[in-house]
């Protein structure tokens, strides 16, 4: 299952744990608006799947979803990596079901700090539009994942500064601060078996 800290300042070796603080999924999920839900490695494959990720997607509206895998056998692998870490956001949210190997989500929180997320198989972590994160494979150099999307999938990062003038950026920044404050009043961690 998912763990996730506080980061060091470091990112020269990128996939290293830079680990400063360690924080339980409920203050992550607090203090960035990203929700992780978690489904047994063996109900995730699709002609296996889960009734509640079925649930999960019919309720979110996910009509459209495909698979990704990085590894550092694939083309150009250095250069793309180099792109999942450049800092930036979407205009939608961002849904990834992990079905084999690990990898880093880095999200910024809402005094604009760095969390490492660390994800592994049955993890499904959807970040919200609008928030700035970057993601690099662990020393593994290998991650499978199912995508999700609502529609037809339009995959375009905005990197920072550039996003701070995105509407998503903005609607993210009114939801998670009202009234000078961060919004916590969903719990958004959760668990299927």
């Amino acid at each position: 299952m998912v763990q996730s800290w506080y980061m060091n300042d470091g990112i020269e070796h990128s996939q290293d744990e830079h680990l400063l603080e360690e924080i339980d999924t409920t203050t992550l999920c607090a203090r960035t608006g990203v929700e992780i839900w978690y489904f047994h490695p063996d109900q995730i494959l699709v002609e296996h799947e889960n009734l509640s990720l079925t649930k999960l997607k019919h309720d979110r509206g996910y009509t459209y979803e495909d698979e990704i895998k990085i590894e550092s056998s694939m083309e150009n692998y250095e250069e793309n990596l180099k792109i999942f870490f450049t800092e930036h956001l979407h205009s939608d949210d961002e849904i990834r079901l992990i079905l084999e190997g690990s990898g880093f989500f880095d999200v910024r929180d809402c005094d604009d700090k760095w969390i490492r997320i660390h994800v592994f198989p049955g993890d499904l972590i959807i970040l919200p539009a609008g928030i700035y994160h970057r993601f690099i494979p662990d020393k593994q150099n290998y991650i499978r994942a199912r995508r999700f999307f609502v529609g037809e999938p339009v995959w375009t990062p905005i990197n920072r500064p550039d996003g701070d003038k995105h509407p998503s950026r903005k609607i993210y920044i009114e939801h998670r601060y009202r009234n000078g404050k961060v919004n916590t009043e969903k719990n958004l961690t959760n668990a299927a078996s």
